[in-house]
């Protein structure tokens, strides 16, 4: 079997090639053993299989030879590994997952896709094909494997999308003709199109309510409301149509003896005795705590339904968690959910029960519109003018909380604004439109440190709508995130306000201002040596910003960041090398940063090592660095080049098989070396 240099595997932490061989065949046998029957994302998929199958035959024939196998095969093999890892487990979900959310979310998924096959492609950039012992036919198939791979294209399903859009209109048709008293779901319609995705049968339907359940609980636990609610006016509409499709006959007596006795239901206590005694009501249709038919369901921040007058004296009585779940809520704002409460008041209809009103004639105007403000549910699986007003009554309420409220309050609406910002650039332009920057802003003060860390968070998340940098920078806002960088309450916090610099300096005006600022450099190069291997990399992308202006690589090198950079080339656990490269070559192009690297004795040799072990963009930069030192007066790093057994060999194998750039420096740093043992009569001793 193939062996390696053991120095590999201690510096990279590889598998020895042995155990990384049969890994792949056992992931890549995993892969193309998972039923490719889907009816979502069918083409990625069968597409995805056809590759891994192949890759499956080459590792077949690499497993069979007797050759040690050189280093950048093994780099090769690790980084298909993992890639062949991460197809399986997004392929699991495309299968067992939810089908109808993998349906709402297949540009994402289709994204994910292109993602790997992208790496895939990458990988196969550094597998020295003339070097391995395989079959000429292996050898093309592979060879036209990576040419695909590298040419290939986003593909979303046009079907797929049609499909959802269809879906998406029917609920939200359904949702404004309830609301008019007009007309009802078209089931005919609706059952057409979840059966072109799959689901024919009572059972598949119930499968997938249950799916979707699970994965309301899952976005739930990050906070995600908007996408709970989205989740469940989709098995809201499931559930009334697999009723209406596989149920309609199931009670026909019951349902004739209702019409003829016209039973008079007109409160509360007679619906639910009648439907106890004649109907077997759905259970998504029955409140968790009463167990009764729901008048008013609400989605609480758990993502579970419950009928608002059972879970308001739920909470009224001093409980601050989810009868169902236990989890405690992280607010207890009551959400309708109207997709559900249509479709009961449908089943209603269907089997002769008259609905009761929703609203108490107690009901003030005032005490509605103060609910509503807080309560109003977010359409977030259409961009139309309801959702947009949804979101902007949503901030306008938190930023009033923020204004007003008191620490408690400040600290869930800061999370709450927090989360909302997470996903959609209109939610980021509304959030900002409705004046909240100035008042996360002061918030980064607080001693709270959850509100510091929401604070933070909440700016980070608005800051990558683009506008936004401009009116975060405008409120004044550069000494209260530096502030958090130095000596924020928790590390989140200050790696969260590394990533705001990072996310503000990617404006050029902005550069400028915060490099100027005496603590933010010094702030970021600190981060580099406390921080986790997260903030390490938030710290290292801002400086690299903050570098790309001339006047701020002085300060970053003064600030003492090479030495920190340098250690964490060796530093496996940041998994920032080819970030740390990027910054060391903008700090090469002045005169502190040269000189100072010209004097770490451990840069070259660790430069050589990534010459011939790192990836395509780290071997570019790692020759770039090297020449730099070598060109205009770095007379005492050539020998040091020149000593080391392993910098000629690297030179040449790129200068022959590295990308056009990386040729072009390797042969100028060659021709440099030439140079040097030309005028040195013996250049290694």
């Amino acid at each position: 079997m193939a062996e390696i240099d053991p120095r590999l595997m201690v510096s990279t932490g590889f598998l020895p090639a042995g155990e990384l061989l049969e890994s792949l065949i056992r992931f890549s046998n995993e892969v193309t053993l998972i039923d490719t029957i889907t009816c979502v994302q069918m083409k990625n998929v069968t597409k995805m299989v056809r590759r891994i199958r192949l890759l499956s035959s080459l590792f077949d024939e690499i497993q069979e030879t007797d050759k040690p196998l050189p280093p950048s095969s093994i780099l090769c093999l690790a980084e298909l590994n993992s890639v062949i890892q991460r197809v399986r487990v997004l392929m699991e979900s495309c299968r067992e997952g939810s089908v109808l959310w993998n349906l709402m979310q297949t540009e994402v998924v289709s994204h994910q896709f292109y993602a790997l096959v992208r790496d895939m492609g990458s990988a196969l950039d550094i597998l020295p094909l003339s070097l391995l012992n395989l079959t000429t036919d292996t050898r093309e198939q592979v060879e036209l494997l990576h040419k695909q791979a590298k040419r290939d294209q986003l593909f979303v399903d046009p079907v797929e999308i049609r499909r959802r859009d269809e879906l998406l209109q029917l609920i939200i048709n359904h949702k404004e003709r309830n609301r008019k008293d007009k007309e009802i779901v078209d089931f005919r319609k609706t059952g057409e199109i979840l059966s072109s995705i799959g689901l024919r049968s009572t059972s598949e339907y119930r499968d997938e309510i249950s799916k979707l359940t699970a994965e309301a609980e899952r976005q739930a636990g990050t906070g995600g409301l908007i996408v709970v609610s989205t989740i469940n006016n989709i098995t809201a509409l499931l559930s009334i149509t697999r009723s209406a499709i596989f149920n309609e006959d199931e009670h026909p007596k019951i349902r004739e003896d209702v019409k003829k006795r016209k039973m008079p239901l007109n409160n509360r206590n007679d619906l639910s005795y009648s439907h106890s005694m004649l109907f077997s009501i759905p259970d998504e249709y029955r409140c968790p705590i009463s167990l009764e038919l729901m008048n008013d369901p609400v989605i609480v921040a758990s993502g579970h339904t419950y009928d608002r007058n059972s879970i308001a004296q739920w909470i009224n009585s001093g409980h601050h968690t989810c009868p169902k779940s236990g989890q405690r809520l992280i607010h207890m704002a009551l959400i309708p959910n109207y997709a559900l409460k249509s479709l009961i008041h449908q089943w209603c209809q269907d089997n002769n029960i008259p609905v009761e009103s929703t609203s108490s004639s107690s009901d003030t105007d005032q005490t509605s519109n103060k609910r509503r403000s807080s309560e109003e549910a977010i359409d977030h699986i259409s961009a139309t003018k309801a959702a947009i007003d949804a979101v902007k009554m949503t901030a306008e309420f938190l930023v009033g909380k923020l204004a007003t409220g008191s620490a408690d309050i400040q600290r869930q609406a800061a999370y709450e604004i927090r989360l909302l910002a997470k996903t959609g650039m209109d939610n980021r332009r509304i959030i900002a439109e409705a004046g909240s920057i100035p008042f996360l802003v002061t918030l980064l003060g607080s001693q709270d440190s959850r509100i510091q860390e929401n604070a933070i968070t909440a700016l980070l998340n608005l800051s990558i709508y683009e506008n936004n940098k401009i009116l975060i920078m405008a409120a004044g806002s550069i000494d209260n995130i530096v502030d958090v960088l130095y000596s924020g309450k928790s590390m989140e916090a200050k790696e969260n306000a590394a990533a705001t610099i990072f996310s503000l300096t990617i404006i050029d005006d902005n550069k400028i201002t915060i490099g100027s600022h005496p603590r933010a450099i010094p702030g970021l190069v600190g981060l580099l040596g406390e921080g986790t291997a997260s903030g390490k990399r938030d710290a290292a992308t801002a400086l690299f910003n903050l570098a790309l202006f001339n006047a701020n690589r002085a300060k970053v090198i003064l600030a003492g960041a090479v030495p920190l950079l340098i250690n964490l080339l060796t530093d496996d656990k940041a998994g920032i090398t080819d970030d740390v490269l990027a910054v060391l070559g903008l700090l090469l192009g002045c005169t502190e940063g040269l000189e100072e690297m010209r004097k770490n004795r451990v840069l070259v040799p660790l430069l050589i090592d990534l010459m011939r072990f790192g990836s395509s963009i780290g071997k570019e930069n790692s020759i770039t660095l090297l020449l730099g030192l070598c060109k205009d007066g770095g007379e005492d790093v050539a020998p040091r080049l020149l000593i080391n057994p392993r910098s000629i060999p690297s030179l040449q194998t790129l200068a022959a098989e590295g990308s056009l750039k990386a040729r072009r420096k390797a042969d100028a740093l060659l021709r440099i070396l030439n140079r040097h043992c030309t005028q040195n009569s013996n250049p290694i001793g």
